[in-house]
């Protein structure tokens, strides 16, 4: 074989090898920015749901202080019931009801 002819075949494979190690380097940039965009989104659907999980738990702790709230206002009206009611006894110091 020429001398040529070798020295062709060892620039065409270096080329072809370069074209290669280009493709390959793309391929591997172009996973990394869509693993980089599929990692912002997980991060921004977190964050609202981090933040629906917030305002729920707020709405939460509200609704169980207007409950509480509700529960006092009702063993209240439920003394004050007693007391008004002529067919109950209750002794005041201790709170208790007899009928």
């Amino acid at each position: 074989m020429d001398t040529w002819l070798i020295v062709l075949i060892i620039i065409a494979a270096v080329v072809l090898l370069a074209i290669l190690v280009w493709v390959w380097r793309r391929a591997q940039a172009r996973r990394l920015e869509e693993k980089r965009g599929e990692a912002q989104e997980l991060r921004s659907s977190a964050e609202v749901q981090s933040q629906q999980a917030e305002q729920r738990a707020s709405l939460a702790q509200a609704e169980a202080e207007r409950a509480e709230r509700d529960r006092t206002e009702a063993q209240e009206q439920l003394q004050r019931a007693d007391e008004v009611d002529p067919d109950v006894d209750v002794d005041v110091d201790r709170g208790d009801r007899n009928r």
